[in-house]
């Protein structure tokens, strides 16, 4: 979740996570000069064993994998999961609204993995595992370091590849269609009736985060709601594949994913 660039002092101050809050035999730490960054990371399993590399999605941190490191672990693997760039007690980004984007680039966050890996000792990983948002960083270090990530493990977020580029345009081909933008996506959407924003154009408004952060039920309830609502448990969810990234098609997603305009 982003935050006020200042606030990263406060959390380099915190102390590691305890056994109160973590499972007995996951350690918690922050390692420096991280490509730039103070990584926190979790950890279990010993450190001479080959490495799985945990990347959490969006909402999350490392924390959200504490159930499956010690089994992870017990299978003979020094399992690490660190909060991602813009995320957590990792600090030294900024997380203003006016903030240069670049840090967050795909090509940088894959340098702060492999920086992580070979900062505690690897030179390389058994697998990297990404999940939702991790899973795109996931894939491009295991694409584009694959001597160092040897095998790759997607959750939620499939990996489309590289971009293509037109081919044979020189003989006379015909160039592909060019693909809609999120922001004539967002205009078809909210020409329908309801209207409709995806979820992603607003999240990236300069009000998205204060209204997350000040939910009026509270940043607790609002996340347990969140995750309940976008879980099995939520009978009303119907998962199927969508016919293209079109308005009329997308207006199908859940509205946690494609919602009402205000």
């Amino acid at each position: 979740m982003p935050r006020e660039a200042n606030s990263a002092v406060d959390i380099a101050d915190l102390p590691p996570y305890g056994n109160g809050t973590l499972p007995a035999g996951i350690r918690s730490r922050s390692i420096a000069n991280v490509n730039g960054l103070g990584v926190h990371i979790l950890e279990a399993g010993e450190a001479d064993r080959p490495a799985l590399l945990l990347l959490h999605g969006f909402p999350e941190l490392a924390y959200s994998w504490r159930k499956v490191m010690l089994p992870l672990a017990a299978a003979g693997y020094h399992v690490i999961a660190p909060d991602q760039r813009g995320y957590g007690r990792t600090t030294g980004w900024d997380g203003s609204y006016d903030a240069d984007p670049d840090p967050f680039r795909m090509l940088n966050m894959v340098r702060d993995a492999l920086a992580l890996v070979l900062a505690l000792g690897h030179r390389q990983v058994a697998a990297v595992i990404g999940r939702d948002a991790g899973a795109p960083v996931a894939a491009w270090s295991a694409l584009i370091r694959p001597d160092v990530f040897r095998a790759l493990v997607l959750m939620t977020s499939p990996f489309a590849g590289p971009p293509g580029l037109p081919f044979d345009t020189a003989n006379g081909a015909a160039p592909p269609p060019r693909p809609m933008t999120d922001d004539e996506l967002d205009a078809e959407l909210a020409k329908l009736d309801p209207p409709r924003k995806y979820y992603q154009n607003y999240q990236r408004t300069r009000g998205a985060n204060a209204d997350m952060l000040n939910a009026p039920q509270g940043l607790h309830a609002f996340f347990r709601a969140y995750w309940h609502y976008k879980s099995a448990d939520w009978k009303q969810n119907e998962p199927h594949p969508l016919k293209a990234r079109i308005a009329t098609e997308m207006a199908q997603m859940p509205t946690y994913y494609v919602d009402g305009t205000r």
